[in-house]
């Protein structure tokens, strides 16, 4: 864990910050085709930079020298070791400067501080340094063909790739995407969201400072018309990996159909249900992960458990320590690691958020504050609207239930399947109901998204074409090759294959 300084310490680093303003592309910064757009911190509502963006040439720019240097192979023919030691020089460079990037994530953002010291940076260096060290371990595989045929299953990397990102986890989620890509020898092209661009810039610069080489890591500031779609319809991009919204991630598919068949992997939304049985054990460490589950990073989280659906029999109880775990997450000013809950992105969210903060709450509610909400909770029916729609807010929906059968029913209607947790003292009920919920992660007796090991992506409109994480991460970004070699006596007159 991080060590946290003071508010005035982190105060004293944003006002020295030099803020990065314009597309990283072939190894610096450009100015971009587009036009200047403001970044704004969502807490103050001040400009942090105008910062100049992309458009459709500059995307074109981008993806001709991310060819050149794929083609160059400096970086995709390079030995898998040495790819690795730039990866890892690169998690020294974001150790050293990891204040600083906390900082700027947490002004760009809106996030807490003490999330950005204590999860989101970790996280990125343990991701890139996880799969910097997978580079040289993953072998490829030989086919049992028989004496007269050598057949090889090598994998090779795909090219160009986009990674679309979103503002929840700017920099984590780009850690997600070209950590594996890079390690598989793609060039990569980033597009953050345009609420949140800052860290991303940095991280780009901070990677060819490390070694990565020119063209094989750039950044494309700007919004999803001017950017994200040329991308997406590009004929020299050979894969996109998006995370974001389920309607976006939608149109991925659509400009892969109408453009060159490219591949396409989506982690969208989630309304990712949380089942207290009435068996459930300790309901004050029950209370504990579910408070975390649906509150931490503002509930601005795919993943958040945003409705709790619990038996008749422990909900009274359980509901009572809920309300008290509340009142250790104070909101407030992102920068003080005293707060547990920060800004919501921008002002445009946190309209779309409070219009859910309707009829008497169990505990929070209230009109925002800015663009901060309190962590709320309400007692819904299952038609509610709260019960049934991605909030990716602060706002937790509880649904009382009489069975277990029920609780599995109601968990699955939905439109989505990304992660679910199920609370209960046997084994064999635990087992049961996440075999029959029907999401990527199922947590038992906690909230969590597995770890760096474990694959991430969801069922039915949360998920498509690949998991985040682990080795099928590195997978997704690789093209499976068959090479199969004629063994057998020319004299023989027998064809092989």
């Amino acid at each position: 864990m991080s060590e946290l300084l003071t508010r005035d310490e982190y105060g004293a680093i944003a006002a020295e910050l030099d803020l990065p303003r314009a597309p990283f592309v072939d190894g610096k910064f450009r100015k971009g085709s587009g036009p200047e757009m403001q970044t704004v911190n969502p807490a103050t509502g001040d400009v942090l930079a105008k910062i100049s963006t992309a458009n459709a040439k500059d995307v074109d720019f981008a993806v001709e020298k991310a060819r050149e240097a794929f083609e160059r192979g400096e970086w995709a023919k390079a030995h898998p070791s040495a790819r690795k030691d730039v990866l890892i020089r690169l998690c020294k460079l974001i150790t050293r400067r990891r204040h600083e990037f906390a900082v700027l994530e947490s002004l760009d953002s809106g996030k807490p501080i003490r999330d950005c010291e204590t999860v989101d940076i970790p996280e990125v260096i343990h991701t890139i340094k996880w799969h910097a060290e997978l580079i040289d371990k993953i072998y490829d595989q030989v086919g049992p063909s028989g004496d007269d045929a050598l057949s090889l299953i090598v994998r090779e990397p795909l090219g160009v790739v986009a990674c679309v990102l979103p503002w929840n986890f700017p920099l984590l989620m780009m850690a997600w995407k070209i950590g594996p890509a890079l390690a598989a020898g793609n060039s990569v092209i980033v597009k953050p969201a345009e609420q949140t661009s800052l860290t991303a810039l940095r991280l780009a610069e901070v990677a060819h400072m490390a070694g990565v080489p020119r063209g094989v890591l750039q950044v494309l500031p700007g919004d999803g018309p001017s950017v994200g779609e040329p991308l997406g319809l590009h004929l020299g991009v050979d894969m996109v990996s998006f995370t974001g919204s389920t309607e976006i991630g939608k149109r991925f598919l659509r400009y892969a159909a109408d453009s060159n068949m490219k591949k396409v992997t989506l982690e969208c939304g989630g309304k990712n249900p949380a089942v207290v049985l009435e068996d459930a054990e300790n309901l004050d460490h029950v209370a504990e992960h579910l408070v975390n589950a649906a509150f931490w990073n503002m509930g601005e989280n795919c993943s958040a458990a945003s409705r709790v659906i619990v038996h008749k029999a422990v909900k009274a109880p359980l509901m009572e320590r809920i309300v008290a775990r509340m009142r250790d997450w104070k909101t407030g000013d992102p920068l003080d690691p005293a707060n547990h809950l920060g800004a919501l992105v921008d002002g445009a969210h946190c309209k779309k958020v409070a219009g859910y903060l309707k009829g008497k709450a169990v505990a929070g509610g209230g009109k925002p504050k800015g663009n901060f909400i309190a962590p709320t909770v309400y007692e819904v029916k299952k038609d509610d609207k709260r019960a049934k729609e991605e909030i990716f807010g602060p706002i937790l929906s509880v649904i009382e239930v009489a069975s277990e059968a029920e609780a599995i029913q109601l968990a699955n209607d939905t439109a989505y399947g990304l992660a679910a947790s199920v609370f209960t003292s046997n084994v064999r009920r635990a087992i049961r109901a996440a075999r029959e919920i029907r999401a990527g992660t199922v947590t038992v007796n906690c909230y969590g998204e597995g770890d760096i090991s474990t694959p991430f992506g969801g069922y039915k409109q949360s998920g498509f074409g690949g998991r985040d994480n682990g080795v099928h991460a590195h997978d997704q970004f690789t093209e499976v090759k068959t090479i199969w070699v004629d063994l057998s006596d020319p004299k023989d007159g027998d064809l092989v294959g």
